[in-house]
């Protein structure tokens, strides 16, 4: 399998599907381009434009089969390996994180657009709209809601790593590089995420990328 993600500091889609190929447990290779770069465009060029996912990332490769969007590459390496390696087994919870991850995928899009994913970068009290504020409040509901129901048993949303936290791993990210301040139990379950091992090898290589977006490493007002 190969794996085609952007640049690791900025793209917060690619986290998620590189996190889900870490999570299936199989062998895969990566491919790091620079979106806004003229890399980019030779790649998609080389890989036949990347159809039919119109150039977008993460994009997974598997023999014949391309798979694009980071939850479609989730649920793709999920039937391949056993979907308990993604899923709580039981119902309840099972269910609770399916809608959680949906609403992830959809939703919270003025988070998104007003505090862009930037592993590098620091903006400590920074001021967020209220418009964000009530994302804030909406996630911090999600995961109290799940550790309290399903969070026995280990320190991610329903326990032990799964989707939940590959989806949410971004926001960890996001709430770290705004100094969005969050309650106690939020602050012990970042602190899991950020400290997880893969989440560290993310940084890492984040920190070690040389490309740079200005509009992105701009402090925002």
């Amino acid at each position: 399998m190969k794996l085609i993600i952007g640049n690791r500091n900025y793209s917060s889609w690619s986290l998620r599907g590189w996190l889900a190929c870490k999570q299936s447990g199989l062998a895969f290779e990566e491919l790091t381009v620079s979106l806004y770069g003229d890399e980019w465009e030779q790649v998609k060029r080389e890989l036949g434009e990347v159809q039919p996912s119109s150039g977008k990332v993460p994009v997974l490769w598997d023999g014949d089969s391309v798979i694009w969007d980071s939850l479609a590459i989730m649920e793709y390496l999920a039937d391949k390996v056993g979907r308990e390696r993604f899923w709580p087994r039981d119902d309840a919870p099972r269910g609770m994180a399916r809608a959680m991850v949906a609403e992830m995928h959809s939703s919270f899009l003025d988070l998104r657009r007003e505090c862009p994913m930037n592993v590098r970068m620091r903006h400590e009290g920074h001021d967020v709209s209220d418009a964000v504020r009530g994302d804030v409040v909406r996630i911090l509901q999600l995961w109290a809601e799940a550790r309290a129901r399903f969070g026995r048993g280990g320190p991610f949303l329903f326990g032990t790593f799964g989707a939940a936290d590959v989806f949410f791993a971004p926001v960890v990210s996001r709430f770290v590089t705004y100094g969005i301040g969050v309650p106690g139990f939020a602050q012990a379950y970042m602190e899991a995420v950020w400290e997880h091992e893969w989440m560290q090898a993310w940084i890492r290589a984040s920190e070690d990328e040389q490309w740079v977006i200005e509009q992105y490493d701009h402090v925002p007002a």
